[in-house]
């Protein structure tokens, strides 16, 4: 339950993890987590797919060339039962802080564009896929659907998240506005530093409106997360066309207060973690204002729905005769659980409030 008397203390990174090496890139976050915990903060946010990074071919590449890339990017993707998520997991318990964490899940034969929430006590507390990968993305990321519409309770306020160009769509926004988020996480790629992608150059101007005008309406903090790109990333794609060969560093990272203005100044290009506290006291003023799922609301005028049915190819229509097969993790470790998503017949109000086992009634330090 938010107290809003109370202030949150928030880490952001601004980084490149080691490229397509998932277990280095673990390492590396593990460490940022360690040291937000330090620091005292309550989340920590990375950018897009930090693990095991962005695929910043499909902006540059031919699929011929593409191919290679994109079967490494899926040997080093996140199974979320296996060993990577589990050790995020343990570091956000010993850190003692929630972590939202960007990367490439690998679920069967399909890699999706995901954000992993790991609760202080340990737990794969909620996963938000992507609803649309953008444009080239789709050659990449399968999609995800109602169950990743969601806020989720961290003990001292709401949070959830967006990922890059969803924060376009504008009833996937109003919906975590209709969710009472008050704290949000928008995370995007460096594209700003990769000159093959036709909107590099206007890239982060997309990324501080959008976020800036969902802090607007939804009278919510947003952390905003961005990539940078590191010599190794310039050097692997190795770009062929002289104008598009990418520029180290790039993105902005920093925090948005819910009146869509900089906390402070947003980090640009070197590598960093960045804090602010976000005094929740500020929430209230915007809502006196224009509380856009309250009083601001028209719902006699404008309403709309969250299909939040499971979209799988596959759904038996009778019963069937085959094997149960219990999967063991690493180490002899049962299978971690996997997020909750609500069933279908939930209303929207009620998305997402985890069984106590998933953390959802947190007292996080």
């Amino acid at each position: 339950m938010t107290q809003f008397t109370e202030t949150i203390k928030a880490a952001a990174v601004h980084s490149a993890a080691p490229f397509l090496d998932l277990d280095a890139s673990v390492e590396l976050a593990i460490d940022y987590i360690q040291q937000a915990g330090r620091e005292g903060a309550h989340i920590i946010a990375f950018p897009e797919t930090y693990l095991p990074g962005y695929p910043y071919w499909i902006w540059s590449h031919t699929s011929k060339r593409s191919a290679a890339f994109y079967a490494e990017l899926f040997q080093n993707s996140v199974d979320l039962n296996g060993p990577a998520s589990q050790a995020l997991a343990d570091a956000a318990r010993k850190a003692g802080l929630w972590v939202v964490m960007g990367m490439n899940e690998r679920e069967g034969g399909t890699l999706y564009n995901t954000q992993a929430y790991y609760s202080p006590q340990g737990t794969l507390a909620a996963r938000h896929r992507k609803l649309q990968p953008t444009n080239a993305e789709r050659t990449v990321w399968g999609r995800g659907d109602g169950r990743d519409v969601f806020t989720i309770d961290t003990g001292k306020a709401r949070l959830g998240g967006l990922i890059c160009f969803e924060h376009s769509m504008d009833l996937n926004r109003y919906a975590l506005s209709a969710l009472s988020q008050q704290i949000h996480v928008a995370a995007w790629p460096a594209i700003s530093a990769t000159h093959a992608d036709p909107n590099a150059s206007k890239f982060d101007h997309f990324s501080f409106t959008l976020s800036a005008a969902h802090a607007i309406s939804a009278q919510t903090f947003v952390i905003l997360t961005q990539g940078r790109i590191s010599q190794e990333i310039i050097d692997r794609l190795d770009v062929q066309n002289p104008e598009d060969v990418p520029t180290l560093g790039g993105g902005q990272s920093g925090f948005l207060a819910p009146d869509g203005t900089w906390l402070t100044e947003p980090h640009r290009d070197e590598e960093a973690i960045i804090y602010a506290d976000l005094d929740m006291g500020m929430i209230p003023f915007a809502k006196f204002f224009a509380d856009g799922a309250g009083h601001y609301a028209r719902p006699d005028v404008f309403s709309f729905g969250v299909n939040q049915t499971p979209q799988v190819p596959f759904t038996p229509q009778g019963p069937l005769e085959v094997n149960t097969h219990v999967h063991t993790a690493p180490s002899g470790r049962p299978p971690m659980q996997q997020p909750p998503h609500q069933n279908a017949n939930d209303e929207i109000g009620s998305i997402l409030s985890p069984p106590a086992a998933l953390g959802s009634d947190t007292d996080s330090p």
